[in-house]
């Protein structure tokens, strides 16, 4: 696969990831609570997908750097807020658990992808 057939491919799956978000967000019985992590896991996820393709049109190396660095923080950010779910028992699903196991493999890709560059 080339960069670029991976890349796109990323893309997609990034994209995916947040639609997959928003839409187990739409299913969370709503609260107080489920409201504000509604808001920051969404925010989070759709940004994953968003600034990756951000750093797909990185001009330079250091663009590339400051743009997946923003892709890793997301990232793990929405892990932090899908884990906060499961732990408080607000939701058990088997949509959480995919959700969970997928944000964990983009961040490994993007944490991976950071380190290469960083050398």
């Amino acid at each position: 696969m080339t960069n670029e057939e991976f890349n796109e491919y990323f893309r997609k799956r990034t994209k995916t990831f947040a639609v997959g978000a928003i839409n187990f967000c739409d299913k969370l019985a709503p609260s107080q609570t489920t409201s504000v992590i509604i808001y920051q896991l969404c925010k989070s996820a759709t940004s994953v997908g968003a600034n990756y393709r951000a750093f797909c049109r990185g001009r330079s190396k250091r663009e590339l750097y400051s743009k997946i660095c923003i892709v890793v923080e997301e990232a793990d950010e929405s892990l932090y807020w899908l884990e906060v779910i499961l732990d408080s028992g607000k939701d058990n699903s088997q949509g959480l658990q995919s959700l969970i196991q997928e944000a964990t493999e983009i961040l490994k890709v993007v944490a991976k992808t950071k380190s290469s560059l960083e050398g």
